[in-house]
């Protein structure tokens, strides 16, 4: 399993919001690509950035900061938030980040996802982002009427590779990732699957490797201390 270390972007620094509410944010560093550089020096495969200015408001206001962590470091490189037109993806994609998540216009507009995927194809992950049973969208804010299962499973008719999912309940909250949750995931449909939100301890790790997951994305639980990078990767191989 790969570890994704992960560095929400806002204004260029590293912040992590409770459970996508923008009024409980938290500033961890004004520097993300010293960051990544000591993501990359404790052995992360790769790093999962998330535009947050980007999913709320539009447009790619942290590309710049993102392109920089890319050219800086041998990271594989992802990034989501508010990727919902072709000229948005074709920037991340052709500047050089490695894949682009697309969350609420997976839901909201199925021609262009199936255009990003012929043009695309692996380089292209759905976040699929779970409230109360339900996707979330444009960045958590709403709850979209569609259920998640009946979401997977037309991700899966698509021919999407990879998704990025999220209970959003357990996202910084510190208490653990949903393991039901991936487990149901990784039996049911044939697509990758990466863990977020909750990852909070080396045993979460553990578990999420015996299911069988392409990876884990940790967040909060390093910027407090409770996971070590470096340790995080020898535990998931």
């Amino acid at each position: 399993m790969l570890i994704f270390p992960a560095i929400d972007l806002y204004e260029g620094k590293a912040v992590r919001l409770y459970k996508g509410d923008y009024d409980r944010m938290t500033v961890y560093s004004d520097d993300p690509v010293s960051i990544a550089r000591d993501f990359e020096s404790a052995g992360a495969y790769g790093i999962h950035l998330v535009d947050l200015e980007g999913a709320r408001d539009g447009g790619t206001p942290n590309l710049g900061i993102a392109l920089e962590i890319r050219r800086s470091t041998g990271l594989f490189c992802e990034i989501g938030g508010g990727i919902r037109d072709t000229e948005k993806l074709e920037r991340y994609l052709e500047s050089g980040i490695d894949r682009a998540i697309i969350g609420t216009s997976a839901v909201s507009d199925e021609d262009f996802l199936v255009k990003a995927l012929e043009k695309y194809g692996d380089r292209i992950s759905v976040g699929v982002d779970i409230k109360d049973g339900y996707v979330a969208v444009k960045g958590w804010k709403e709850k979209s009427l569609v259920r998640y299962a009946d979401f997977c499973a037309k991700l899966e008719r698509l021919g999407v590779s990879h998704i990025i999912a999220t209970d959003i309940s357990k996202d910084g909250a510190m208490k653990g990732t949903n393991r039901e949750l991936y487990r149901e995931l990784t039996e049911k449909y044939r697509f990758d699957v990466t863990a977020s939100g909750g990852v909070s301890s080396y045993d979460d790790i553990s578990a999420l490797k015996e299911l069988g997951l392409y990876g884990a994305i940790i967040g909060k639980a390093y910027y407090t201390g409770d996971i070590d990078i470096k340790k995080a990767v020898e535990t998931a191989k």
